[in-house]
């Protein structure tokens, strides 16, 4: 490997942490590409020469956790668990349009899906093109944007994503308001997403935005390598389960309003602050004081109609009745 090319691995690395971007093997390879650069090394050589000159940094002993304990899920299953997301409002010239992004936590395999509204119409045709070629996740995570749950005017109502995924056997999951780190992996995500592509390409109009998106969609699965998979691209680690996907059954999305679920669950993972009080989409339910500061898991269990308190433990603490019709 001539001092060349290292040095211009090294420069580009420089100029990339500068700018508050990643700065790792496969972001410099992809700015190399970018700038039609004829000779590239692979990552790995990228990821060689990084580890050479001592430009890779990595925490040492194993991470310990602090505080308060949460009751995160694990993803041992292809489509166990999907992060979800909106990005945006992000501006194309003249065209105002959000991007709904989602990851698989199993093989950090990606969907992006950009909509022109927040519309519950909209939101049901994005989830569903993406299900469409990710396959259907057991849980769908997300935050507590309104688009995803309803509303607070009737925050038992069961907003059009909660339909969508209860009508699939998807168990819709929000964390914790104002916690955004808790889905970390798809805002992580997010940033790679702007970073490479909304800064990256000119595009003219939907029809093009459309189409590159799904093009750094498909780039993004087949050839970044992650180390939170070992290196291996998204679509590789893929190969590795043997987990049957499950797909929508219909080309068409389906129209809004949708039918009211007979069964199925959602849960909520809240934090139980100093006043006790359990927030589920504005309606609240006071708490024993021996949950102050601690994490909680709602479930909401739609056919027995009931609202479900669990601690961080998964010991069940309170029992509601909870009448959605």
């Amino acid at each position: 490997m001539s001092s060349e090319i290292q040095n211009i691995v090294c420069d580009f690395h420089k100029q990339l942490r500068e700018e508050n971007n990643f700065c790792g093997a496969q972001s410099i390879y992809w700015t190399m590409e970018d700038l039609g650069i004829k000779t590239i090394p692979s990552v790995r050589t990228i990821n060689r020469i990084l580890s050479r000159n001592g430009l890779l940094t990595r925490q040492k002993g194993k991470y310990k956790t602090k505080g308060t304990k949460y009751p995160s899920l694990k993803a041992e299953k292809v489509n166990q668990i999907h992060q979800m997301d909106f990005v945006g409002p992000c501006y194309l010239q003249s065209l105002r349009f959000y991007n709904m992004n989602v990851v698989d936590l199993a093989t950090r395999r990606c969907a992006v899906q950009p909509i022109l509204s927040k519309s519950s119409q909209d939101t049901i045709c994005a989830l569903w093109s993406i299900w469409q070629r990710l396959g259907i996740p057991q849980t769908l995570q997300m935050d507590n944007e309104m688009s995803f749950y309803g509303s607070q005017r009737y925050p038992r109502g069961m907003g059009a994503i909660i339909r969508l995924c209860l009508a699939n056997n998807s168990s819709p999951l929000f964390i914790p308001q104002r916690e955004p780190w808790r889905n970390g992996i798809v805002e992580n995500f997010n940033n790679h997403y702007r970073q490479k592509f909304l800064n990256k390409k000119v595009m003219q109009n939907y029809e093009e935005l459309l189409q590159f998106s799904l093009a750094f969609e498909q780039k993004y699965n087949s050839s970044f390598r992650l180390s939170a998979i070992r290196g291996k691209t998204p679509l590789a680690m893929l190969g590795n389960f043997s987990d049957k996907l499950v797909f929508p059954n219909n080309a068409n999305a389906p129209q809004h309003p949708l039918k009211k679920p007979g069964k199925g669950t959602y849960s909520l993972i809240r934090l139980i602050r100093s006043d006790n009080i359990l927030n589920i989409f504005g309606e609240t339910f006071k708490m024993p004081s021996s949950l102050m500061y601690e994490y909680v898991v709602a479930i909401i269990n739609v056919k027995e109609q009931k609202l479900l308190i669990y601690n961080s433990n998964k010991t069940l603490i309170k029992s509601y009745d909870y009448n959605m019709f």
